[in-house]
């Protein structure tokens, strides 16, 4: 048998190790402060139980060997701990996770069959997560509580050893499991509230739960009692972000049906632009996506689409009919539904940014030719660019009192030839992109929707795009 100073020394070489990278800081730190409380056992006790055990001569081996084995056990459980730094800190996966805690309790206490289980609170219930050893045990096994149950377990301050008699106290006979099957119980508990529970069955031998494998089960269930803790904390973050997500979709699609509803009143006012604005919303929003915008940004393209002529409610309808160009001060009238479409949706508060400024400045040029501000190009934030673009691109294409609308390889060709001047060279290749698309039929919502015919070869739409390149490199050239 070891002296006092031999024991000492054996708690001190324990405290002192040099945990390796598995164990994080605060575990190294907790199992190095319990090794040093046991070194502090006062020396006049351990050399009174030195001296008792040596009076009993040959009779001492029995206990000499139960010290032994509950050193043994203890080394055992604190490596238990030290495996689990990984698993404690959240670092794998929670169902591997779960399945390594487990067998670090059932190692410690010397359990053949134990199931580890999830509290939950509404409704009350134990869910399991994890199992071994049982032959029969469903997947996953859950047991409803009473709240007389809930509050045993939580009031709990160490391991239950289970009889007839406590059976009914902390379980309830009314899940797919058995409670008979359960031996002895192990509240896992964080910040005084119950996250879980391991319940252990049979040992070897069915021998019994004893105070040393009591203790080892203590030692290792208040840390996982904070792993499951994390665990349930994150589930219950996860499960808000994803009902938050679903709220901010629903919005969003209430959003659209009722900026389409807008779309189409601000459109009313005469037959030859019906639809332009939900189709400059479409427009814009596919040059966002081809361009790699999320899709937030996307979304808010297609609003500000949505929206961006409807300062044109107050402007006169015969406007809208004049067969002839407008005179100076009609000009002036229609230029202003920019400002006051702006003013009506400055005190709307939008999911997304940018919409007022799509409203106030589409008609802007990056040459600093548009109104009403006349801003050049590196004023005009990209969705502006592309607002501007998505417009000119419906106004080409559709029927006007003064014109016909232009082919599609000719309006294109007229956009081309005023980029990088007037229009965004990006945004003009991202519609370039689209138009192709809907050329070789690979569009899964088609661009145009059959509204223009796509008469244009994906052939010539590359040597438009190739013309566009040239032209926004000023004609050099690369070796390649």
């Amino acid at each position: 048998m070891r002296s006092a100073p031999e024991q000492s020394e054996a708690w001190n070489g324990l405290a002192s190790l040099d945990w390796d990278g598995r164990t994080c800081p605060f575990l190294r730190k907790s199992i190095q402060s319990a090794c040093t409380k046991l070194t502090n056992t006062p020396a006049s006790l351990l050399n009174l139980r030195h001296a008792t055990l040596n009076s009993f001569g040959d009779f001492s081996a029995p206990f000499v060997a139960v010290e032994t084995n509950n050193f043994r056990r203890l080394l055992r459980t604190v490596e238990a701990l030290s495996d689990l730094g990984p698993e404690l800190a959240a670092e794998r996966d929670f169902s591997e996770s779960s399945r390594r805690m487990l067998s670090a309790v059932m190692e410690a206490a010397g359990a053949r069959e134990g199931a580890l289980f999830l509290f939950s609170d509404k409704p009350t219930m134990l869910t399991s997560v994890a199992a071994q050893g049982f032959a029969m045990l469903p997947e996953p096994a859950f047991i409803p509580l009473l709240p007389k149950h809930a509050h045993a377990l939580t009031a709990a301050r160490s391991p239950i050893v289970l009889n007839a008699s406590t059976y009914s106290v902390f379980l309830s006979s009314n899940g797919n499991v058995a409670p008979e099957l359960f031996k002895c119980l192990a509240p896992l508990k964080a910040a005084g509230k119950l996250a879980g529970v391991i319940a252990l069955g049979r040992r070897p031998g069915d021998a019994p739960y004893e105070d040393a494998e009591l203790n080892a089960m203590d030692l290792l269930c208040s840390y996982i009692g904070l792993a499951v803790q994390n665990h349930a904390l994150s589930q219950t973050l996860a499960q808000r972000v994803t009902e938050n997500l679903r709220l901010m979709a629903s919005l969003h699609g209430f959003y659209d049906t009722a900026l389409e509803a807008f779309a189409t009143a601000i459109d009313v006012k005469h037959v030859n632009i019906h639809g332009h604005s939900l189709r400059v919303g479409r427009y814009a929003a596919a040059i966002g996506e081809a361009m790699g915008f999320e899709a937030g940004e996307v979304a808010a393209l297609r609003s500000a689409g949505y929206l961006h002529d409807i300062g044109k409610v107050a402007v006169d309808r015969r406007l809208f009919g004049k067969p002839s160009a407008l005179d100076p001060e009609e000009f002036r009238e229609m230029a202003d539904h920019t400002v006051v479409g702006h003013q009506i949706v400055s005190s709307v508060q939008f999911p997304w940014p940018k919409v007022h400024e799509c409203v106030r400045w589409h008609h802007e040029r990056c040459d600093g030719s548009g109104y009403p501000d006349g801003l050049d190009g590196k004023e005009l934030a990209m969705p502006v660019r592309i607002m501007a673009l998505a417009d000119t691109f419906d106004a080409m294409t559709s029927v006007r009192p003064y014109r016909e609308s232009l082919p599609l390889g000719s309006a294109l060709s007229d956009l081309i030839k005023m980029t990088p001047q007037k229009y965004d060279a990006e945004a003009v290749q991202a519609l370039l992109i689209q138009v192709r698309r809907d050329a070789v039929g690979s569009n899964r919502t088609p661009l145009l929707a059959d509204r223009i015919a796509v008469n244009i070869a994906p052939a010539d739409v590359d040597h438009l795009a190739a013309s566009l390149q040239h032209k926004v490199s000023k004609g050099k050239a690369y070796l390649t």
